[in-house]
């Protein structure tokens, strides 16, 4: 039985609405990383997400705050940096940030070009000056521009590597030492 215009209508309708609810909780989802208007200092924030998806009907979405690397203490804020996210837009995402700095860079300590980032599976870390290895979610949004300036990219085989040697350094022979 053929299934009536009016409930392809209702479907294609529906769809629609999906789509655009989507696309506005993928947008605005995410750590980001904005310059504080009080401070003039970064901050690590994260939008509402759910709350500009639910407000998106008829108009543009009402953005608010989540989290802020500054909260508790300043919790009671304007949140005049939503501006910077609304201008910005995915340019202040942290994973925008991190895709951007290891474009074309290659690993400090087997050469291999770092490529693409996997972000389902094996990612590049950063390579500290102290040579600790680290992932780039360890490090707070608020933090990760200033890291960034600092470390050098590993890729994820080396950064494994380089975590086993300074944290299991009895399970790790070295071929490399003079003599052998």
């Amino acid at each position: 039985m053929p299934i009536p215009v009016v409930g392809m209508a209702a479907i294609l309708v529906v769809g629609v609405a999906v789509w655009r609810l989507g696309s506005i909780w993928l947008k605005y989802r995410g750590q980001r990383v904005v310059t504080c208007p009080e401070t003039k200092r970064p901050a690590g924030v994260a939008v509402d997400a759910t709350h500009a998806v639910a407000t998106v009907f008829g108009k543009a979405p009402e953005l608010r705050l989540s989290e802020c690397t500054r909260w508790p203490e300043k919790a009671g804020c304007g949140q005049e940096c939503l501006s910077e996210v609304r201008e910005s837009g995915p340019d202040c995402l942290v994973r925008n940030i991190i895709a951007k700095w290891y474009r074309d860079k290659v690993c400090a300590v087997c050469g291999q070009a770092i490529g693409e980032i996997d972000w389902t599976g094996s990612r590049p870390a950063l390579l500290l000056a102290d040579q600790k290895s680290v992932e780039w979610k360890q490090i707070p949004a608020d933090k990760i521009v200033g890291t960034l300036a600092a470390a050098l990219p590993i890729c994820f085989a080396c950064h494994t590597a380089n975590r086993l040697v300074k944290e299991h350094p009895e399970l790790v022979t070295d071929r490399h030492r003079a003599g052998l």
